[in-house]
């Protein structure tokens, strides 16, 4: 028998382990999806953490993306490769993931604010060195920091209301932070 039969099934199609792998998972065999999990767990974490930028965060939406398709395997569409389908999974879970975290850093972040006492939040928005600072920077530098600190907008409010993606948000927030830390830091001198 030549090595070439073993890779091709009837017809002439190339053996696809994963479609394999698939089907045994479909058949009753529990063992074909771990076997899929030791296979694409490396790519997948790694998928994960590229967004997240996160090792633990990472390894919570890995445990759900396997999860999602461990339920869901039987809606694989066999038009489509399997990687293909698993990676958008991956990508669209982690996201999913990086999103709500956001939302849970920032929920933390004002419920330590509410914390404060009154007058120490009231001394902080009249600190001259605020206004100073402000004013030093453009237009556009301080719309930013006025949408995210004042308006409490959201990076994707941001990003709509200035016209760009949220990245570019995003980025020029930074910068619009870090030139207003540098202004602030320059009128305590």
């Amino acid at each position: 028998m030549a090595v070439s039969v073993l890779f091709e099934h009837a017809g002439g199609a190339p053996f696809d382990e994963d479609l394999h792998l698939v089907d045994r998972f479909l058949g009753g065999d529990r063992h074909a999806f771990t076997r899929i999990y030791e296979k694409y767990f490396d790519k997948v974490t790694a998928i994960s953490r590229g967004i997240l930028l996160d090792a633990d965060e990472a390894a919570d939406a890995v445990q759900e993306i396997f999860t999602l398709v461990y339920r869901h395997l039987h809606k694989f569409d066999r038009r489509a490769r399997f990687s293909t389908w698993l990676f958008r999974i991956a990508v669209n879970r982690s996201i999913q993931h990086a999103r709500s975290g956001r939302h849970r850093t920032k929920h933390v972040e004002l419920i330590e604010a509410a914390d404060r006492p009154i007058e120490e939040r009231e001394v902080e928005a009249t600190d001259p060195r605020i206004a100073t600072s402000m004013e030093k920077l453009q237009p556009a530098d301080r719309a930013l920091l006025t949408l995210f600190y004042w308006e409490e907008l959201s990076l994707q409010e941001i990003a709509d209301s200035i016209g760009c993606g949220v990245n570019a948000a995003k980025t020029r927030l930074f910068r619009a932070r870090e030139r207003f830390r540098q202004h602030y830091e320059d009128a305590g001198a």
